[in-house]
């Protein structure tokens, strides 16, 4: 094989620059929207500080204004567990399901295309079904839950007969249903066939070799999969703002009482913001894009301590 020519090695330099300069650019975008939210948050830092954290009051009423987003963190933090709780196991089954020759390759084609379908559905349209046809059917099963497990603090509360917490927890992970199924289908779907061939060929079980090699090798793709999908969850605003019930107080820690989250708080009011109401909910954001933060580096040291261990 001869040596490379000048001009392949020029074209070599300059497609590392430009891919270098590419990820340069990411990162200075990701630093300018941090910066900017910081600048129009600074007058509510300085403000209320810390404080705005763990205060539960939103007053926006001139000259008795009081900013806190205790209530809205809360909603997005349980919002978002709700949402994993239901959607990482049916997520991660249906792609061992779509990957592992469970059903014959002529049904899996369609399966495929309808998971991947539920990502092209717009919010809105998920919250008008959450509002008119998920609301109704998740009240018997809610009344359950209180009638049954009301001594757990989760259930204690009567459901309120119409948006809460539980059936936005329920959209939101029917919403990151694809996202998960699919990076976690594909991270499945990569490994080297020997992978499988050596297990079963030690003796192991077809789920042994699932659960104990299959799913350990391809976890870094699959929590990859689930920190984008818990993104998504955390930072999505019509479909939540029309199920959760935009209520700015925590009587109880109940999920089955009417809640808000930090984007929703955003979208509802920005609009009609002004002065050091705009402040507040910069400072919201802010806080918002720290939790995605501080859930991606945690993420990123679990997915560590596995490969350390595989």
């Amino acid at each position: 094989m001869g040596s490379r020519s000048t001009i392949e090695k020029t074209v070599d330099n300059w497609f590392i620059w430009v891919t270098l300069g590419f990820a340069l650019g990411i990162g200075l975008i990701l630093f300018s929207i941090a910066c900017i939210i910081t600048w129009r948050a600074w007058p509510a830092i300085q403000e209320y500080g810390l404080g705005f954290l763990f205060n539960s009051s939103w007053n926006p009423v001139k000259g008795r204004e009081s900013y806190g987003a205790l209530p809205v963190i809360y909603g997005t933090l349980v919002s978002s567990l709700i949402t994993l709780i239901i959607a990482v196991p049916l997520g991660i089954g249906t792609a061992i399901f779509l990957t592992e020759n469970f059903i014959p390759l002529k049904f899996r084609t369609p399966l495929v295309f309808l998971v991947e379908l539920l990502a092209a559905i717009p919010s809105v349209v998920y919250g008008l079904w959450g509002i008119f046809v998920l609301i109704p059917l998740v009240q018997p099963f809610s009344q359950f839950l209180h009638n049954t497990f009301g001594w757990i603090p989760f259930f204690s509360t009567p459901p309120a007969g119409g948006p809460g917490m539980f059936p936005a927890g329920i959209v939101l992970s029917i919403m990151i249903l694809p996202i998960i199924t699919a990076i976690s289908r594909d991270s499945l779907a990569s490994l080297p066939p020997e992978l499988r061939q050596a297990s079963l060929g030690l003796g192991a079980t077809r789920w042994e070799t699932i659960f104990r090699v299959l799913i350990p090798a391809a976890f870094s793709g699959i929590v990859g999969g689930i920190m984008l999908a818990l993104g998504r969850a955390m930072g999505e605003t019509m479909a939540v703002t029309m199920i959760i019930g935009n209520v700015n107080r925590i009587t109880r820690i109940s999920i089955l009482e009417p809640a808000n989250t930090i984007s929703s708080l955003i979208a509802n009011q920005f609009a009609e913001a002004s002065g050091m109401q705009v402040a507040a909910l910069m400072y919201a954001g802010l806080v918002l894009m720290l939790l995605t933060l501080v859930v991606n580096v945690a993420a990123d040291y679990i997915v560590s301590q596995v490969r350390a261990k595989y």
